[in-house]
């Protein structure tokens, strides 16, 4: 096996890793905002937690099945995760649940866009 398929095979893993992670926090937090209630349960807000666990899911999927088009739903997915980063680090520093959430997010989203090159 050649460097770049390892390579490819060890960004994949770490890919549907960091989705299928994505996808636990997002549905944690988003367990976590609607019972915060106030500007956490915001029905866009959670709405782009549950686009964010979707895509992950989904996104995962198309890895794992070695499908053609993964390309594109990692490029989704990393939008997706990207602007749910930013909405959840817009909740401040003291909100661990949300800044945790935002640090996976933002793992993700850098996992998928590297995979949507390939």
């Amino acid at each position: 096996m050649s460097q770049p398929q390892t390579a490819f095979n060890a960004d994949l893993e770490d890919c549907i890793d960091n989705c299928a992670e994505c996808h636990r926090v997002c549905v944690e937090t988003m367990q976590y905002c609607l019972r915060m209630g106030g500007k956490h349960a915001d029905l866009a807000h959670i709405r782009l937690l549950n686009d964010c666990v979707q895509i992950c899911q989904v996104n995962a999927d198309f890895m794992i099945r070695a499908s053609e088009l993964h390309g594109e739903t990692c490029a989704a997915c990393a939008k997706i995760c990207s602007r749910c980063a930013e909405a959840c680090t817009a909740f401040g520093p003291d909100d661990d649940q949300m800044q945790e959430c935002a640090q996976v997010c933002s793992r993700c989203a850098e996992s998928a866009d590297r995979m949507a090159g390939e």
